[in-house]
Formats: C-alpha cells, sequence, structure tokens
C-alpha cells in the first residue's frame, strides 16, 4: 500500500507539473496568436492564475528547503484568489461576443472582483487573511485561515463567482443558434465549473480526511487533476475559435500540433522521468545521470514521431472529405518553381550549351507583357545588354506557320535558338550563345541544342503558369478573405451574417486596381472599367469633369503622381527614381529595358521600385 500511495503521489506531481506547463504553453499562445479577441485575451487570464496555481502547487510539494515553501505556496494562492474574477471576465466577454454586451453592471461588478481578489492577496502578504504554513501528516504544504469570518468571505465569493460565471455562460449558450458553436460553448461551461472545483483550496478547511484516507485523498487528486488538465485542452479547443478567421480545419490543425509539439512532449518526458525515479529508488540507485538523458531521448524520440505520424494524422482527423484538388493547392509550394530554381535550372542548361559551343556567354530570354527580358545570362554582360532583342531579332523569326524546323539565327556576336511553346506554337523565348571566332558553327550541335531548349521551354511554360496561377490567387485571396471573416464573425453572433461582404478590399487588390489603371492610362480597359471609378476621391471629381469617370480618375492619378514627385527640376537621381518610373512606364510609355538602361538599374531592381511607387 505503501509503494501504490508513493505512486498515486508522484503521478501526481506529473498533473501538476502538466497542467502548470500546459496553462503556460496555451497562455504563450494566447499572447502570440489571437491576444486582440476580448475572450482570448480573458481567457489568458484564466490561464495565468491556473498556472501560478499548480505551479505553486508542484513545486511547494516538492521542494525541501523550508524557507522557499512559503513563496511556493504564497504563489498558489494568488493564482486561487484572482481566478474568480478572472471567470467572471471571462464569462462576461463570451456573454458579450453572442451580441449581448455590458451595460455596466456586469463591468463593474468585474471591477469589484478583481478588487476584492487584490485585497485578498495584500490581506495574505501581511497575514490578516491566511498566516501560517503548515506541512500537515499528509505531507501537504498549506496555508492556515486565522479569521473564521474571512475565510468564509473567501468561500462565499468563489461560490458565487463560479455560479455568477456559468450563469453567463449559459446565456451565451441560449443565444447561439449553431450546432458547433453551441457545442463549443458547452466545452466551456462544463471546463470553468471543473477547472473552479478543481483548485478550490480544501486543504485549508483541514486535513483529516486527508489523514485518515490517504489512498483515496491522493486517488482524487490525481483524478481531479487529470479532469483539470483535461479541461485546459478543451477550453483551449473552443477558445481558438474566436478572434480569428481562419477556416475550422485550420484553427484545429495548429491548436493540435502546438499541443503535441509543446505540453504532450513535455508531459511525456515527466511521466518517463517519474517513472525512472521510482525503478531508480526502488532499487536502491542513483538516478541522477538518467535524469538528462531521458529528457532528451523522450524529447527527441516524441518530437520525431509527431514528424512522422503527423500528416496521416491530420488527414485523417481534418481533412478526410476533402478532395484531391485541395491536397494538390495544399502541397502547392513544394511544387512551385521560385527564382532562385528556375536560375539554377537555366544555369544548369546555359553551362552545358556553353560546353558544346566551347564559350563562356550566353542568355535565356523571355517575352513578357513589357516586350523581351533576359531571364537569366552566363558571361559578360557587357557582350549583350546593348542589344534590343525586339527590333534586331525577333522580325527574323517566324511566328505563323507550320512545325518549325530547328535552326539558328545569326544576331550580331550571338547564335540565337527561339523556343516556341508545345502546345500553341507560340514563340515564348529565346537562347542566345556567343559565337566562336576560332571554329565555325557545326550543325551536329542542332540536336543537343533542341533537346536543352526543350527544357528550358517548359522551364519558361512553367513560369508562365505560375504568373498566372498568382494572378487568379490575387483575386481569389481578397474574396475569400472576406467570406472566411464573415462565417468565423457569424459562429456566435447571427448579427454578423448581414454584414457586407466587401466591406474592405486588401492593399494588394489595390495595388492591383493602381498599377492596372496606369497601364491604361492614355485609354483601354482598364482604365474605363477599373473598381478604382467607384471611390469617393474619384466620384468627387466628377463635377470638375463633365461626369466623365474615365477623365476624373485620370486626374486622380495624376495629382497622386505629382505627390511622389520631389521638389525641384526633374533630376535622374536616387530620390527621384520612384516618379521617374511612373512617369517613364506609364506616362511616356517606355519599354523597360530602356528605362532600366536610362536610369542606370537593373530590370529586376526596376519592377521592385515600380512595385514601391
Amino acid at each position: 500500500m505503501a509503494l501504490f500511495e508513493s505512486i498515486l503521489r508522484s503521478l501526481n506531481q506529473v498533473f501538476e507539473a502538466g497542467v502548470a506547463i500546459t496553462a503556460l504553453s496555451l497562455f504563450i499562445r494566447a499572447l502570440s496568436f489571437n491576444l486582440r479577441d476580448r475572450v482570448s485575451r480573458s481567457f489568458a487570464i484564466v490561464l495565468a492564475c491556473v498556472m501560478f496555481v499548480f505551479t505553486g502547487e508542484a513545486v511547494g510539494g516538492a521542494v525541501n528547503n523550508p524557507e522557499m515553501i512559503p513563496i511556493w505556496v504564497g504563489m498558489q494562492w494568488v493564482g486561487i484568489l484572482f481566478l474568480p474574477a478572472a471567470l467572471q471576465h471571462f464569462s462576461d466577454s463570451l456573454l458579450a461576443t453572442t451580441g449581448r454586451p455590458s451595460r455596466g453592471r456586469r463591468r463593474a461588478l468585474i471591477f469589484l472582483s478583481y478588487l476584492f481578489s487584490l485585497l485578498l492577496v495584500i490581506g495574505m502578504s501581511v497575514g490578516f487573511f491566511l498566516d501560517q504554513i503548515v506541512i500537515s501528516e499528509a505531507k501537504y504544504p498549506q496555508l492556515i485561515s486565522a479569521p473564521v469570518l474571512v475565510s468564509a468571505a473567501f468561500s462565499l465569493y468563489y461560490l458565487g463567482s463560479v455560479v455568477m460565471s456559468a450563469v453567463n455562460i449559459w446565456r451565451a449558450y441560449r443565444r447561439t443558434k449553431l450546432t458547433a458553436s453551441r457545442r463549443r460553448i458547452s466545452y466551456l461551461l462544463v471546463g470553468v465549473v471543473f477547472l473552479a472545483i478543481g483548485s478550490y483550496p480544501y486543504m485549508h478547511l483541514g486535513s483529516s480526511f486527508a489523514l485518515g484516507f490517504p489512498v483515496l485523498f491522493i486517488s482524487l487528486v490525481v483524478f481531479g487533476n487529470v479532469g483539470i488538465f483535461s479541461c485546459l485542452l478543451i477550453m483551449a479547443y473552443a477558445v481558438a475559435f474566436f478572434g480569428v478567421s481562419w477556416p475550422d480545419r485550420v484553427v484545429r490543425n495548429r491548436l493540435l500540433k502546438w499541443l503535441l509539439r509543446g505540453p504532450i512532449t513535455v508531459f511525456i518526458m515527466l511521466l518517463l522521468l517519474t517513472v525512472a525515479i521510482q525503478v531508480s529508488d526502488y532499487f536502491g540507485d542513483r538516478y541522477t545521470v538518467a535524469v538528462p538523458i531521458i529528457s532528451v531521448i523522450s524529447v527527441m524520440l516524441t518530437e520525431h514521431l509527431i514528424t512522422l505520424a503527423y500528416p496521416y494524422l491530420e488527414r485523417t482527423l481534418f481533412h478526410q472529405e476533402e478532395d484531391e484538388g485541395f491536397y494538390l493547392i495544399q502541397n502547392l509550394s513544394d511544387r512551385l518553381v521560385s527564382k532562385k530554381d528556375l536560375r539554377q535550372f537555366l544555369d544548369a542548361i546555359m553551362a552545358a550549351i556553353c560546353d558544346q559551343f566551347q564559350v563562356s556567354t550566353g542568355f535565356v530570354a523571355a517575352s513578357n507583357e513589357e516586350g523581351w527580358e533576359i531571364v537569366f545570362h552566363v558571361g559578360e554582360w557587357e557582350a549583350f545588354k546593348n542589344g534590343n532583342l525586339e527590333k534586331d531579332l525577333v522580325k527574323k523569326v517566324p511566328e505563323i506557320g507550320g512545325l518549325r524546323p530547328a535552326q539558328m539565327y545569326s544576331w550580331g556576336d550571338f547564335w540565337v535558338f527561339p523556343l516556341y511553346t508545345t502546345m500553341e506554337e507560340k514563340l515564348i523565348g529565346m537562347i542566345g550563345v556567343l559565337k566562336n571566332a576560332e571554329q565555325e558553327f557545326d550543325p551536329a550541335l542542332i540536336e543537343p541544342l533542341k533537346v536543352l531548349g526543350h527544357r528550358a521551354t517548359q522551364a519558361l511554360e512553367d513560369r508562365i503558369l505560375q504568373k498566372q496561377l498568382f494572378v487568379g490567387m490575387e483575386e481569389l485571396s481578397p474574396k475569400a478573405a472576406s467570406i472566411q471573416r464573415l462565417r468565423a464573425a457569424s459562429r456566435f453572433d447571427q448579427s454578423e451574417i448581414y454584414r457586407e461582404l466587401n466591406e474592405a478590399q486588401s492593399a494588394q487588390e489595390l495595388t492591383t486596381w493602381v498599377k492596372d489603371a496606369l497601364s491604361h492610362y492614355w485609354g483601354g480597359p482598364k482604365l474605363s472599367e477599373s473598381p478604382l471609378a467607384s471611390l469617393q476621391v474619384v466620384r468627387g471629381e466628377l463635377a470638375k469633369h463633365d461626369g466623365n469617370s474615365v477623365n476624373a480618375l485620370r486626374s486622380v492619378l495624376r495629382r497622386a503622381l505629382e505627390q511622389v514627385k520631389p521638389a525641384g527640376e526633374k533630376k535622374f537621381t536616387p530620390e527621384w527614381i520612384l516618379f521617374n518610373i511612373l512617369e517613364l512606364k506609364f506616362i511616356e510609355g517606355h519599354k523597360v529595358r530602356e528605362i532600366a538602361s536610362r536610369l542606370a538599374v537593373s530590370e529586376a531592381d526596376l519592377y521592385r521600385k515600380q512595385r514601391i511607387a
């Protein structure tokens, strides 16, 4: 029986530490993700109280230094004394979220509860409320209450706060109509009641029960701590849906990953350490060396198992009913070809081509909306940067016809091989390689060039498809975000469903509209049909332009352009570069290559500065 009691005590310490660590982990998560939401903020206060209670209880029951015990027991009581007020605050926030905000009475009552808790803490520190620390025969340190009336007042205050909190949450439950939202609020109701019951300091009322029935007592304590541990997880799950616009599957996914890699991993480590200590004590061996070894191995193995099992766990728990298109989008980042990936691939192709031609200079050019651009080059840039692909070379390459024989074109000091799309037979790019002055062109080089050119064509086609995909995603993202925000807001307050779906547009969408309007500044559908025409700043200009929305929008754009312009005479200096890019590109209609050469910047840098402008 003594061994069984010892095991129960050790298991209780594990769960006390597990509750404290879980509360700390969830508290950090609340501070990191959705602290702007009122429910999440108030729940973070509840978590802080639980963290104080169980940290003080776990450490206070484990330390052997009599001088340290009062500090940890006092810490435990700080959490206990503030917990009733925190529960009232949390329940009020929950009720307000369902469309029933406080009219002043609930807010005033919460303020008085916090004030009363603070007074009790001050009274405890000066010995008025709880003073003497006693380590009873039950081996639990506790504070003994001095004035009976004060202790009774605290118990009534604690009970009243719990009842009031439960009533508020029940009112929130009745106001919520969605089945899923009702289920989550019911989790919170059960969690608050169990948390309050499990955190109440029964030992300060007396320890006779613990002395008379030690095994039963410690079994009840273990059961209570397991319940609190479970309730914390359930409450964290329910609160995770407040203040975020993510889909439910994303909320569950992120919370599960956080719990697995944090509290669950630490709990497994504590459990293994406790088992190791108990076994070592039983055989009379020292376990000091085993502690760091078990700690490191348990954490590493647990993290490794989570990494291996999580994809299957995620698919089983969250994505069982999704179609294949969902998994394709989910893994899209692994399939995309980044700029760096494209450069590495083209670098390998150009290295092979230059080896074939025994030269060290070449380039890959691609067509885009602005004309032609050099997407990759090796060797001396000066050798071809001054050439004009569009004027000098493209005219030589046929655009219409059947299957074309693979052939080379001479362009100054370069041999150029055109690249056509696979299906549409459209000119998509060119490979250029410097002529070798020491030897004539060998027709046998055409065959390996065809193979390498086909691979470069695939890379350029993927590049175009990705740009189209990104454009589609940019158009989809604001609409999807609006739907998710509206769906999330209406989880608990049904009045939110009547809100306008497109109350605010994202900055990215507005930037796209401005760029489109500027690209057709002198006329075109992107200007005449621009959504910018519906903005108030444009409508205010209609009267000055006889109701012509195109001229009004053009006037607003011109005025905005003038605001970018620095003071003084026009110059080609760094402080003028944003204005010069906008004016040369959209007002005067110059090509990107010409602008880059005139402003002495690379095309990539020009595009970056254009976005800023």
